[in-house]
């Protein structure tokens, strides 16, 4: 876990998110939270992960996502070397 992360303020911003219990409340909150590109990048990052562990190419998640190759390689290497924290959240789905 990154040190630099886990901060107060981040620990506060987790148990908000936590605290929500529904599709509707979290689409209420993240539009007040952030906006609607930041939105679509995070969605658009888990939706590349999901494809990369179905076993999806690089061009057919390009072309189902819009994300770029060096976007799909980051959500990649967080796969193969990051916290496993998309394998956490994918499993439980």
């Amino acid at each position: 876990m990154n040190k630099k992360l886990h901060t107060e303020a981040v620990d506060t911003l987790f148990d908000a998110i936590l605290c929500l219990e529904s599709k509707e409340e979290c689409y209420t909150f993240f539009e007040d939270l952030a906006t609607v590109n930041e939105i679509l990048s995070l969605s658009q990052r888990f939706e590349v992960a999901r494809m990369l562990k179905d076993k999806k190419t690089y061009q057919e998640i390009a072309k189902k996502t819009g994300a770029s190759t060096a976007t799909i390689s980051r959500v990649n290497r967080s796969l193969n070397y990051g916290n496993d924290g998309y394998d956490l959240v994918l499993k439980r789905m």
